[in-house]
């Protein structure tokens, strides 16, 4: 049997099974099957655009747009544009609530 070019060989089963998932993976799996994860995810948005850190990227994007032209921009150079400033200007404040709902999350979670 030939393996792909593109894709690594499937592991077998039983290697799979033998294999502890880690930390992140149980926080994660906790936090998706308590939905934490939507209220976490809801409540950033919710923070960014009392903030008007939402409208501030649109505006960035417009600006883009209006810079190189409507048909000479791709949703890939919105988002190379975008990301770094955009993860760069979320405020302290809604970084620490965040944080702080995570660590209570965990607490509670007692993994």
């Amino acid at each position: 049997m030939r393996a792909s070019v593109k894709r690594p060989p499937t592991p077998d089963a039983e290697e799979e099974q033998d294999q502890e998932p880690t930390l992140q993976e149980i926080i994660n799996v906790k936090f998706i099957e308590s939905g934490e994860k939507e209220r976490l995810k809801e409540l950033l948005r919710e923070r960014l655009i009392e903030c008007g850190w939402r409208d501030e990227m649109k505006d960035l994007c417009r600006a883009l747009v209006r810079k190189k032209g409507r048909n000479n921009v791709t949703v890939d150079d919105l988002i190379n544009v975008i990301t770094p400033k955009g993860r760069a200007s979320v405020p302290d404040s809604v970084k620490a609530e965040l944080l702080q709902r995570i660590r209570s999350f965990l607490a509670s979670a007692s993994l």
